[in-house]
């Protein structure tokens, strides 16, 4: 059974940093790619930020220069730092993961970016 838990979800000003974190249950070498993905209200998912199993990183036009997304094999964990965070950044987060050509996904985070 594959599980995706994401935390470090919340409140932050514009302008602040968060750093949200995906834990996987198996070895994330077993995952051909990994990614985070949002839905903000009333808009579909879309996509974020992915990590290949070989290092390349992608990233969507709205956050380049100011997200990174990254891992620590030890920890099976992929996280994505997020700076400089504007209210349009506001969404549910969702940690993805691709092995064996299925599709895992997280629950989700919630991160609201308000003053």
């Amino acid at each position: 059974q594959v599980q995706l838990v994401e935390s470090g979800g919340g409140l932050v000003q514009p302008g602040g940093s968060l750093r949200l974190s995906c834990a996987a249950s198996k070895t994330i070498f077993s995952f051909e790619d990994m990614g985070w993905y949002r839905q903000a209200p009333g808009k579909q998912r879309e996509l974020v930020a992915t990590l290949t199993s070989g290092g390349d990183r992608n990233y969507a036009d709205s956050v380049k220069g100011r997200f990174t997304i990254s891992r620590d094999n030890a920890k099976n964990t992929v996280y994505l730092q997020m700076n400089s965070l504007k209210p349009e950044d506001t969404a549910v987060y969702y940690c993805k993961g691709r092995r064996y050509y299925s599709d895992y996904w997280g629950q989700g985070t919630q991160v609201t970016v308000s003053s």
